[in-house]
This record gives C-alpha cells, sequence and structure tokens, in this order.
C-alpha cells in the first residue's frame, strides 16, 4: 500500500499567505488601472500633441531609471506597513474626485502622483518612503500646469517679454515700436505668442534643476537656491530669445518664421541650460562651505 503524502503546515500556510497577497495586490493593481488609465492616457496624449508639454515624456523614464539606481538604498531597509501612509492615500482619493466634479485636468492628473506616493509608504512604511522622495516630486513635474494658472501667468508674461524685447532692440539700435504684445519693425510685425511667453522654456528648466541637484548630491539649500533661480533665468532666457528674433527680423524678416524661428528657439534652450549648469555650479559650491 502507497504512503499518503503529508504537507508542512509551515509550507502551506506560507502557500496561503502568497495566494491570498498576491489576490490582493491585483484586486488593488485593477483598481488603480480601472480609475487612472483614461487619465494618464490623456495625459500622454497632451505629451504627443502639446508642445509646451512634451517634455512629460522625459520624466516617467528619468524617474525610473533613478529608482532603479536607487533600488539597493531602498531594499536595504526592512518593509514594515504604515497606516500614517492612509493619509496621503484619503488625499489622493480627494484630488481625484474634487478634479472629476470639477472637470479639472491638473488635479485627476496629480492625484495619480500622490496614489503611488501613498501606497509606498502605505505597504512599505515611512523609511522606504524617504528614500524615493525625490522620485515622486520629480515625477509630479510630468503633469503640465492648471489651465487657469498658465493662462494667468503668460498674458502678463508675454507683455513683459515684448516690452523688454523692445527696449533692449532700441538700444542696438533698431527702429521698433511696441503695442501690447506686438512688435512693429520697419519691414515686418512680431506678435509674441504665448508659445514665447517663457511659460515652455520654465518646465523644462525647473525640471533640469531638479536633476542637477540629484546628480550633483547638493545640499537641500542649494537645492532650493537653484529651483528658486531657475524661474527668473528661463524668463531672462526667453527675453533674449525675443530680442534676437526682433534684431534679425529687422535685418532680413524670414529670419522670423520657420526653421530659422524654431532652431533659435533650441539655440536659446541650449543657452539656457548652459548658465543653468553654470549657475548650479556656483551655488552647489558656495553652499557646501557655507555653515
Amino acid at each position: 500500500m502507497g504512503t499518503a503524502a503529508t504537507v508542512d503546515p509551515k509550507t502551506a500556510s506560507w502557500n496561503y499567505q502568497f495566494l491570498f497577497a498576491s489576490i490582493k495586490i491585483a484586486v488593488l493593481l485593477g483598481l488603480v488601472a480601472a480609475l487612472y488609465l483614461p487619465v494618464i492616457s490623456d495625459l500622454a496624449f497632451e505629451w504627443w500633441t502639446v508642445d509646451a508639454s512634451s517634455y512629460g515624456m522625459l520624466v516617467p523614464p528619468i524617474v525610473l531609471y533613478i529608482a532603479y539606481q536607487q533600488r539597493h538604498l531602498t531594499f536595504s531597509i526592512p518593509a514594515r506597513s504604515d497606516l500614517r501612509g492612509l493619509w496621503l492615500l484619503s488625499l489622493a482619493c480627494f484630488l481625484y474626485l474634487l478634479g472629476r466634479l470639477a472637470a479639472e485636468f491638473f488635479l485627476t492628473r496629480i492625484s495619480f502622483v500622490v496614489l503611488l506616493a501613498g501606497l509606498a509608504w502605505t505597504f512599505w512604511g515611512f523609511a522606504r518612503f524617504k528614500t524615493l522622495v525625490f522620485s515622486f516630486v520629480l515625477l509630479a513635474t510630468m503633469v503640465p500646469l492648471p489651465a487657469i494658472v498658465y493662462n494667468m501667468a503668460a498674458a502678463p508674461l508675454q507683455l513683459f517679454a515684448s516690452k523688454l524685447a523692445a527696449d533692449l532692440s532700441q538700444i542696438l539700435g533698431v527702429s521698433i515700436y511696441r503695442e501690447g504684445n506686438i512688435i512693429y519693425l520697419a519691414n515686418t510685425a512680431l506678435g509674441v505668442a504665448e508659445a514665447c511667453s517663457g511659460l515652455n522654456s520654465l518646465a523644462s528648466l525647473v525640471v533640469a534643476a531638479l536633476l542637477l541637484g540629484f546628480v550633483e548630491d547638493a545640499s537641500i539649500l542649494g537645492r532650493v537656491l537653484l529651483f528658486v533661480l531657475s524661474l527668473p533665468l528661463a524668463i531672462a532666457v526667453n527675453v533674449v530669445r525675443v530680442t534676437g528674433t526682433a534684431v534679425l527680423a529687422d535685418y532680413r524678416p524670414e529670419f522670423a518664421m520657420g526653421f530659422y524661428h524654431t532652431f533659435s528657439g533650441w539655440i536659446v534652450f541650449v543657452l539656457g541650460f548652459g548658465m543653468l549648469w553654470l549657475l548650479a555650479k556656483l551655488l552647489f559650491r558656495w553652499t557646501r562651505t557655507t555653515p
């Protein structure tokens, strides 16, 4: 007669716990996917179709790479569930519901980042969560500014850029007249549109400032100062672009249109990033030696 196989009670208990945990994870991922797939799809479509938001496509891969590079630090800390993370999960749910009710895309999109942070805190504990704080902050930059904030900031920046560019062009000897955001030259007229307000380069330079602070392992003071200074730097770089366009258009009007206009935007952005890098070097060296 054959002998009946015996099952180790510890093995059976472990298998049951693993199966139960797998079911809970599958249900949780299913709920998150059901809620946020339309939100993420709409966000990705905006990245692809709106030039001002196209930088967002680069943010998630960079965040994943940073989290992967820090995996040894993260997983060296034991995972301990922490119910305090439910506060972040509750905030994420509130932002999602508020965004749906108010038809505000920014709130529903940013709630996804808050939800991921809350899940990490709740299931992994605060100690592990702290190692991923920068990744979540950087991930939040993939969400474009709310439409109401963008519209409120674009108009004043358009007027500021056009006024300063007109003044600088006159100093450089260009005959120019400005009316609102329209710059009139001898042979043509230039309109400083929303795309030339500086908000596009502002978002990109803010992301670059955060990355430079992380790569250089700068102090908190240095990172905050670079983040703050990246805002006026982006505006200044945009004024340089508008001024240069006006000066070149006075010489040859075709330089203000088509390929030349797009190429000048890239050149000025590279210049802005170079200035940000030099500023970061100076700031980080100063903050490391400041008691």
